[in-house]
């Protein structure tokens, strides 16, 4: 069924709004995808907090323009489905490749963050970057690791005299 004038300009609307706050966006192929993989990836999209789209081509080439994704526009062949990243930037790459591995059909054609398409090959460095709260908890191991340094060195003295004080104690009472 075709899309009256106000549903394609609902959907280029739709699709800009998400494409300007979005982190990163995937395009895969999606010919021979069951309906229920579809719909058991839309449901994991959404508690992931990944925006995903079936749209035409060209509306999605319209809703781009002006944004980062809009290197894009100019690979967009194919039926394909779109996957923006809202919240974590490697959410969609994830989604993707977790539903790619198990299902061959579907196809990475396009991996884009920062204003910059990448090689679909790319889709594993996006898929590995860490979540928000991997990444707090990096940080606060590397800021926290020079004071435990610290308590450790000052320490260490009195552990020193401690053990040394145990050994003169050992060996008065081995003789």
């Amino acid at each position: 069924m075709a899309l009256s004038l106000e549903q394609k300009k609902a959907v280029v609307a739709e699709v800009a709004h998400v494409a300007q706050s979005a982190h990163s966006a995937v395009a895969a192929e999606y010919r021979g995808i069951t309906v229920e993989k579809m719909t058991e990836m839309r449901a994991k999209a959404r508690s992931e907090g990944v925006y995903l789209k079936v749209a035409k081509n060209t509306l999605v080439k319209r809703a781009v323009e002006g944004t980062e994704f809009e290197c894009m526009a100019e690979e967009l062949t194919g039926p394909l489905l779109f996957a923006f990243s809202i919240e974590d930037p490697g959410a969609a790459a994830r989604l993707i490749k977790d539903f790619a591995k198990d299902d061959d059909k579907l196809v990475v054609r396009l991996v884009a963050m920062g204003a910059t398409l990448y090689q679909a090959s790319e889709i594993e460095r996006l898929a590995s970057m860490p979540t928000r709260d991997q990444a707090i908890s990096m940080l606060m191991g590397v800021m926290k690791a020079p004071i435990e340094k610290l308590a450790r060195t000052l320490a260490e003295p009195h552990a020193k005299l401690v053990r040394t004080v145990a050994a003169v104690r050992d060996s008065k009472q081995a003789a």
